[in-house]
């Protein structure tokens, strides 16, 4: 019994030994770490240029390019709603436009996958003069997804700061640095209304902006309930209590709809994915069977 005690102790001191002697010192790792950050902020400020330099040429570009003031008063609404408020968000977008409408011309003009055609380069500029208004409306569609699913923790937690004593717009700005790092798009949307009301605005102008700036339906609702309550004078808490419930309800029902949906949606990967390759792996072996048995009888008579 003592002899593989003492071997294990043996071959533990010499793993310990090997692992110590081949340890890097603290001032090696201190060095290598910092070599690590010194790295990455090299490749950051590298990739920093490059991004400027290509936002800039897209500004260049939209400043040139003719716009609908029709389409202006929209697209600077969606190009908010996604989350883009500098003053040139709508020039470089129409930059983005004009470049992919011309990259795709001139990609389906020149014989590089295909024969050079016409109507096809003229169907890739129509396809690249729309294909960014989507992707925004896309963008503007996914931000709007996650500040909804962030409306509900964000009540509880306004209806606690009001319970506890704080006002409506000191709670919303305790909520909007609270929510910073869980959701960062609703604290940010939050911590402009603090610096509209800061600034001299109506309670009730700055949030219809939250409204308008978000597209969110239910913050619509909310933002409805609020100004009503502070123009009649009823209790908030109360209010945002019953808001905030009636939002839970909303959440469960809409989880349940999709779900609901999901049967449906699984027909057409089963018909047109699944099934083929059943019918291939069934029918194949009995379909060959059946060829090679049938074509010698039919060849012979």
């Amino acid at each position: 019994m003592l002899l593989p005690l003492l071997a294990f102790t043996f071959g533990s001191l010499i793993v310990a030994a090997a692992a110590i002697a081949l340890m890097p010192s603290r001032a090696v790792a201190i060095d290598r770490r910092l070599e690590e950050l010194t790295a990455g902020r090299e490749v950051e400020t590298e990739a920093k240029p490059r991004r400027q330099s290509l936002i800039a040429f897209f500004k260049r570009v939209g400043e040139k390019a003719p716009k609908s003031p029709k389409e202006m008063g929209s697209l600077r609404l969606r190009l908010v709603q996604a989350g883009y408020r500098r003053d040139e968000a709508l020039t470089i977008f129409f930059g983005i436009r004009v470049m992919a409408a011309l990259a795709l011309f001139v990609f389906l003009s020149t014989s590089i996958i295909a024969r050079p055609n016409l109507l096809m380069a003229l169907a890739g500029l129509g396809a690249g003069y729309v294909l960014p208004g989507m992707a925004l409306a896309r963008m503007a569609k996914r931000r709007a997804h996650r500040i909804r699913l962030a409306l509900a923790d964000a009540l509880d937690l306004l209806v606690v700061s009001v319970e506890a004593g704080l006002g409506l717009d000191q709670a919303m700005s305790r909520v909007g640095s609270e929510l910073a790092f869980a959701y960062p798009e609703l604290s940010d949307e939050l911590r402009l209304v603090n610096l509209e009301l800061r600034a001299g605005k109506a309670r009730g102008e700055a949030l219809r902006n939250l409204a308008d700036r978000t597209g969110v339906d239910d913050l619509s609702s909310l933002v409805t309930m609020l100004i009503q309550t502070d123009k009649f004078g009823t209790s908030v808490a109360q209010s945002l209590r019953v808001y905030s419930e009636t939002l839970r309800t909303k959440r469960r029902q809409r989880a349940e709809e999709a779900a609901a949906k999901t049967g449906v949606k699984m027909v057409f990967p089963l018909v047109f994915c699944i099934f083929p390759a059943i019918w291939v792996v069934t029918i194949g072996p009995a379909a060959i069977r059946f060829v090679t048995v049938l074509f010698p009888i039919i060849d012979a008579m």
